[in-house]
């Protein structure tokens, strides 16, 4: 049977025998597999709290993105602070507790760092429950820790106006879900002669495909991903984040998702645009341990010099990249002070080096860090 005699792969005669051409991927998976040995190469050389400030900014940067993809915005303060305080870092001062952000992060949390417990329906149904802690996705009450029951009709992905919506997928009936996700869990949990980073990358697609919630599906998948790349690291710490660079190129995301859910089943032109994008988010992972080292090596070295609350606050911002240009009147407004006062902070950190004046012109001077420590 070919593609043109069903409409989704979960039709197909042979569904779920994924194929791929392993001969065509063996490069994309040689460069990820170099790119995560020079990352890590990076890492052995650093100190532990420097690996732990660096796991801490890409398990931040997981928990904001894989909901960003859905259209939720989480703070950034909150996911860090639970984050930080699951992991017993010490941070300052933490953000009030967030139920929302909670959820997300302890589904993260547990896909990775317990990535070889086995995957049973009860701990999907427990991220389920995290995801929506209050019964309702958004306006719209749903069965949460259970499979979706269809009573409102076909599971369906769609865009576009009530009137005229566009019917991107649509999932398996609600009635073979028991059958078709003790299958997935047999297969996830089981040995495979499959290479582990193609298997994250089906793991993702056979999930979302199934797709047997009434929401959360997305996010739920990219934690399974976020597991199966835990085995194939051999690691509880992440340092690359395969949801952040998933929503810097989304439309890819959806567009690849849809083509490869009306294909056949052999799905080596997904697997390869998996690898690549994970290629990408693991050179993405360099400028994110550049940051960090970058910070930790300002903070040493002006580790002796008095400093404010506000100039800390202020100098962190600018470090974690202040967007626009600084000025006297910004730094008054974000640090909550008088325009004199602002101006006072500012004249004692240029006098000391630490910031310099812009060279760009117009009509308030703006400041930046004088030269970082490499």
């Amino acid at each position: 049977m070919d593609s043109g005699d069903y409409k989704y792969i979960w039709q197909a005669s042979d569904w779920p025998n994924w194929r791929f051409d392993l001969a065509e991927l063996a490069g994309p998976m040689a460069e990820v597999s170099n790119a995560q040995g020079l990352l890590m190469g990076r890492l052995a050389d650093v100190r532990m709290a420097l690996r732990d400030q660096a796991s801490l900014a890409v398990l931040t940067d997981e928990v904001v993105k894989t909901s960003e993809i859905e259209g939720e915005q989480l703070n950034v303060k909150s996911v860090r602070a639970s984050i930080a305080r699951r992991l017993g870092m010490d941070i300052g001062a933490l953000a009030p507790v967030d139920r929302h952000v909670e959820g997300v992060v302890e589904m993260v949390l547990d896909a990775i760092a317990n990535c070889h417990a086995p995957a049973s329906r009860e701990r999907l149904f427990g991220w389920h429950a995290a995801l929506f802690p209050t019964g309702y996705s958004r306006l719209s009450r749903i069965k949460v820790g259970a499979w979706r029951d269809d009573a409102s009709g076909p599971m369906q992905v769609v865009s576009g106006p009530i009137d005229r919506q566009k019917v991107h997928f649509e999932a398996p009936p609600a009635e073979r879900l028991e059958a078709e996700t003790s299958r997935f869990l047999d297969w996830l949990n089981g040995a495979s002669n499959t290479p582990p980073l193609l298997k994250a990358g089906i793991g993702h697609l056979w999930f979302v495909t199934l797709h047997p919630f009434d929401d959360g599906n997305g996010r739920i998948a990219r934690a399974i991903g976020d597991l199966l790349l835990s085995r194939a690291d051999g690691s509880s710490q992440r340092f690359y984040s395969l949801s952040a660079q998933i929503q810097r190129e989304r439309k890819a995301y959806y567009d690849i998702l849809e083509r490869t859910q009306k294909q056949s089943m052999d799905v080596t032109v997904w697997l390869a645009w998996f690898l690549d994008t994970l290629h990408r988010a693991v050179g993405q992972a360099q400028h994110v341990l550049d940051a960090v080292l970058t910070k930790t090596r300002f903070w040493q070295r002006w580790a002796t010099m008095p400093l404010n609350e506000r100039q800390v606050k202020l100098l962190n911002k600018l470090l974690d990249g202040f967007e626009g240009k600084l000025t006297s009147s910004k730094w008054a407004a974000i640090a909550r002070c008088s325009p004199d006062t602002a101006l006072r902070d500012i004249n004692h950190l240029l006098a000391r080096g630490v910031l310099r004046k812009t060279d760009a012109g117009g009509r308030s001077t703006s400041y930046e860090l004088n030269d970082l420590p490499k």
